[in-house]
Formats: structure tokens, sequence, C-alpha cells
């Protein structure tokens, strides 16, 4: 179901925040902000900012941490056992999702070589050559329905990300199905938890394997981090491999799909590319507002009483950031045209889809240098790619965090 609005005792409104009808769903969490009460599922309630101005100032406010430590329902037992959003949660304070201040700063500066933009550049032709590779193998059944997100944008970023940490090409498959799982709006009680073990496992093997054997890539980066005798323990970067390449991996796929669709479904803004009258650069960060990766920043938790947005936040209650409502903020992004318009032309205001402030995503550099490499070899390769169903009938994954087709059927060469 979409998610209608209820009003509490205190008139502030309740919205059931379950993705169904996306882009109605944005608005409606757009016209109940800047700052409204969602209920998730489970019953688990929380605050949304859900306007421009209101996010990016919550998002750089320290009374808003990202320990479990400072969420009341979950410290007093409220959320329910087993809870399937809690996959999405850092509830381990060594990881660098879960810290703030200081400690967040100094795993922030030890993990940060990898995502420079020198050494993110010189993945360039390591992209270019998965890309090419992925497309010949679509080649064969190229006049074939085929779903382009399994066959090709889940693909080309996992490889890429598997080559940048070092993990065996053979294991691409098995890593991806796991954070497939994670991020699922459908697990069984408790099932996150075995997820989240086995990767923790995955990225613990994988760490002690390049101890071992060190190679050319962002896993002995961590390993060899540090100095002043000040170095990441193992543990620290078997977290931070699984959280990283969590963010890395699925907002790059997403990214890709959503841009493919957007193009697909808007042949007047794909013609201004063809035409050369805008970029790639400025069509990726256009689906990067548009129809975001992620539908939201999962939470933070207040310090003490917050007024923002006209509301009061109580000391431990959950905030969220929802990046699809922020980028319907009129006052941002203008009325004419409405931010619910795919225009590539769009000049004025700046999302926020890879976060802002201390926690914005580090891989937003590999990410857009992906799409910019992978969105043109695509449709160079294939120029009459269509969809094979009609785009209203492309289905969402119910998972709230992320925001992901199931599937994406299309013919490459109709």
């Amino acid at each position: 179901m979409s998610c209608p609005v209820q009003h509490s005792p205190d008139g502030v409104p309740l919205i059931h925040a379950v993705p169904d009808d996306v882009q109605a769903d944005r608005e409606r969490l757009y016209q109940a902000g800047p700052v409204t009460r969602v209920e998730l599922p489970g019953g688990v309630r929380a605050w949304a900012t859900t306007h421009h101005e209101v996010s990016r100032a919550t998002l750089t406010d320290p009374r808003f941490v990202k320990s479990v430590d400072h969420w009341a329902d979950y410290q007093n037992g409220r959320v329910p056992e087993g809870w399937p959003l809690l996959g999405t949660i850092p509830l381990d304070n060594s990881n660098m999702l879960a810290l703030d201040g200081a400690p967040h700063r100094r795993l922030r500066q030890l993990t940060a070589s990898p995502f420079s933009a020198r050494r993110v550049e010189r993945l360039r032709p390591d992209i270019e050559r998965i890309t090419a590779a992925a497309l010949d193998a679509l080649e064969p059944r190229a006049g074939e329905r085929l779903d382009l997100k399994s066959e090709f944008t889940f693909k080309v970023p996992m490889s890429v990300i598997g080559e940048l940490y070092g993990v065996a090409e053979s294991e691409y498959s098995q890593l991806g199905e796991m954070y497939a799982k994670l991020f699922s709006g459908d697990m069984a009680d408790g099932e996150h938890l075995r997820i989240y073990g086995a990767l923790f496992q995955f990225f613990g093997e994988m760490v002690a394997r390049k101890r071992a054997e060190p190679g050319d890539d962002f896993t002995t980066d961590l390993l060899n981090a540090g100095e002043d005798g000040d170095a990441l323990s193992d543990t620290e970067i078997t977290i931070t491999l699984l959280s990283v390449v969590a963010a890395g991996h699925e907002t790059t796929v997403n990214l890709l799909t959503n841009a493919v669709r957007a193009l697909l479904a808007h042949p007047d803004q794909f013609a201004l590319l063809d035409q050369g009258k805008v970029t790639w650069e400025a069509v990726i960060e256009e689906v990067l507002r548009y129809d975001p990766p992620n539908n939201l920043m999962m939470f933070r938790f207040a310090t003490e009483d917050v007024e923002i947005g006209g509301r009061t936040i109580r000391e431990g209650d959950a905030l969220l950031t929802h990046y699809g409502a922020t980028s319907r903020d009129r006052a941002e992004f203008g009325e004419d045209p409405h931010p619910e318009v795919f225009d590539v032309t769009r000049t004025r205001g700046r999302h926020i889809s890879f976060g802002y402030g201390p926690h914005i995503c580090p891989g937003a550099p590999l990410s857009r240098l992906e799409a910019r490499i992978i969105l043109p070899m695509l449709f160079e390769r294939f120029p009459d790619l269509r969809l094979a169903v009609p785009d209203e009938e492309l289905r969402v994954e119910s998972a709230l965090s992320v925001n992901s087709l199931a599937e994406f059927p299309v013919v490459l060469r109709p």
C-alpha cells in the first residue's frame, strides 16, 4: 500500500511509510513536512525530515547521533525482536556508520585513501574493460527480453567494487545475494542477524587472506593505513568493508537502473542528450535528484530535546532523512518546472542524495564515475534499447531504505 496519513492526538501527521507508489509517496511526505512522524513496518515510529533546508540542518546537527545507545525505543525493548530493518542500522559502535565526532573522523581519515580523486580515476580503464565485457556478453541475447538489472546494472558495479576490494570473481554472486537479502523488506524475523553474521564472516576471512597475501586493492590499503602507531584493527577493517561495500554497490546499481528508466520514460530529455545539448554529468545529477538510489538515510537519534521545523523531537527519538521527499522541495528546486518533473536542464538547487555533512557517502565519486562511463557505453552499444513492459508495470522492491526495481525487463535491440 502507499502511505496514508493519520493524525495523532497532538495533531502531528503520522504517515505509514511503506513504499508502493514511490513518486506519490514522496509528494505526500513532502506535503506533510518539513518534519513529520512516520510509522515503519512493525509499528516502529520515527520522525522524518522531508524538506531540503531542515534535512541539511539536521544532518550537521551534533545533537543527532548515529549510535543506537541513544535510541529510547530500542533500549527499552519497544522495537520488535528480529525487526527486519535492523539489518540497515549499525548496532556495533565499532562501525564507522555508528560513530560521530572524533571517533568517526578517525575512521573516516584512515579509510579515505581508496576514494580519493586520484585513486578513483585510476579505476577508469578497469571500469571501461568490465563494462565492455558485460556488453559483449549481452550481444547474443540482444533481441530477446532480459532483465537489465540482474544481467548488467548489478553485475558491472559488483565487478568494479570486487576488483577495488580484492574480492575473488567467483564470490561476486554470493556477495551480491547476501546484500540483496540484507536490504530486502521481506526477511523473516531474525534473518537480518544471520545475513549480517555471514557477511561479517565473509569479510573477516578476506581480511585474513589479504594480511597473509597483500594485493593492490582497498583491503590491503586499509591494512596498511595509519601513522604514529594508529592503525585499524582487523575487526574495524572487517566492519568497514561490510558497510562501505553495502553502501557503494547498492547505490550504484540503483543509480544506473534509475537513469536508464528515466531516459526511456522521457524521450524528449534523452533527445537533448543525444543532440549534445546537455552532458551525461547533468543527466546523472538530475537522476540522483528525481529518483534517488536511496529513499532515505536511516536513523539518527536525538541526544536532547530539539525544536526544528515546527516540531519538538524528544531526547531518544529516532530521525530519518527522506531523500525522495526532500527532492520535491519547491524552495530549493523551484516551481517551473515542478520538482516532480524530470528535467535534465535543471540548474536550480543541489540535491543531497549522497547525504550531507560528516556522513556524506565516501563512495559518491566512484558511483558518479561509474555512471559517467557505463551509461554512455550502454546506449552507444544499444541505442534502440527499449522497455519490454510498460513503465507502470515495473515493480519497486519493498525495501524501505533503498530505491530499487525488483527487475528491469528490456529488449536491447528490438
